[in-house]
């Protein structure tokens, strides 16, 4: 009987230790890789890697995409890195292209057409990210912003679709910057494909109504670029250690929009590879929260 009396003791007491450990927090889940893309690795890198060392730091990292920024230094191996990004199984799901003032509808500044002579020559086929300095419509009323936006982006638009390519919407900062009027812009254009890149990085002024412009833009948001968000700044900071971005995450969700994210290494005079480490570290423990 005692023999009997103490299985049981051993059974419960199991059973107890079982139950106490699948009660304890859950490790964090590996991330979908597929879901997020590297962005902001190409000029901010005191490393100055070469196209074939960052093809192999994507490899490291488990990045199977990439957006693709520049300097004008970059141009010349630019048709480089997208030809050695195809051989490696490693998608440019977009290119930058910045608009200033020498740019013009019907003629892009040398860069911008640098940008559009690779993307003819390797064939291409991706999303163009396309933004303005953040005081570029500052001198002009609103229907005068609305006027130049929409020939601009018609125009792009269609030089785009000559390649197969896409124009997207990148904010940026100043009247541009405000996804509301990034959505006015796209429905003035009904006859293109055009859609929004939201960055946090760069929307810190604009945490008051962010949850109501989450639900305007979603149905034409194409990607979201993650940051580590406080109120009141840094404009840089790692995913995971700020008081905002786990919220921000959620509406987005909430409002539908599930990926693609971008993880950045936009952080000055670093090593891109341990600035992406960190954020995908940061994002990982975000995600554990929650399961």
């Amino acid at each position: 009987m005692n023999d009997i009396k103490t299985m049981f003791r051993i059974i419960l007491l199991t059973g107890l230790l079982a139950g106490a450990v699948s009660c304890e927090k859950k490790p964090p889940k590996e991330l979908d890789m597929k879901n997020y893309f590297a962005w902001c690795i190409v000029p901010f890198d005191n490393q100055n890697r070469t196209p074939e060392q960052r093809i192999e730091m994507l490899k490291r990292l488990g990045f199977v995409s990439y957006a693709y920024d520049w300097r004008e230094k970059h141009l010349p191996e630019m048709a480089k890195e997208i030809n050695l990004a195809a051989e490696n199984g490693i998608k440019m799901n977009a290119v930058w292209m910045w608009i200033d003032k020498t740019d013009s509808i019907g003629q892009l500044s040398p860069n911008n057409q640098k940008v559009l002579q690779a993307l003819a020559v390797t064939g291409l086929k991706t999303q163009i990210w396309v933004s303005f300095p953040e005081d570029y419509f500052d001198e002009m009323g609103e229907d005068e912003r609305l006027d130049r936006s929409r020939e601009a982006i018609s125009y792009l638009s269609g030089e785009a679709d000559k390649l197969g390519c896409k124009i997207g919407l990148y904010n940026h900062g100043g009247w541009f910057g405000n996804p509301n009027n990034l959505v006015e812009i796209i429905e003035m254009l009904p006859e293109k494909e055009i859609g929004i890149i939201f960055n946090f990085h760069h929307a810190h002024d604009l945490l008051a109504n962010y949850e109501e412009m989450v639900k305007n833009m979603t149905p034409h948001l194409w990607a979201v670029n993650l940051n580590g968000m406080n109120p009141d700044g840094p404009k840089i900071l790692p995913v995971g250690s700020g008081e905002k971005e786990a919220e921000m995450i959620s509406i987005l969700k909430d409002n539908g929009f599930t990926g693609p994210f971008g993880i950045m290494g936009h952080v000055e005079d670093a090593d891109v590879e341990l600035v992406l480490q960190e954020n995908l570290e940061g994002l990982k423990k975000l995600m554990g929260t929650k399961n």
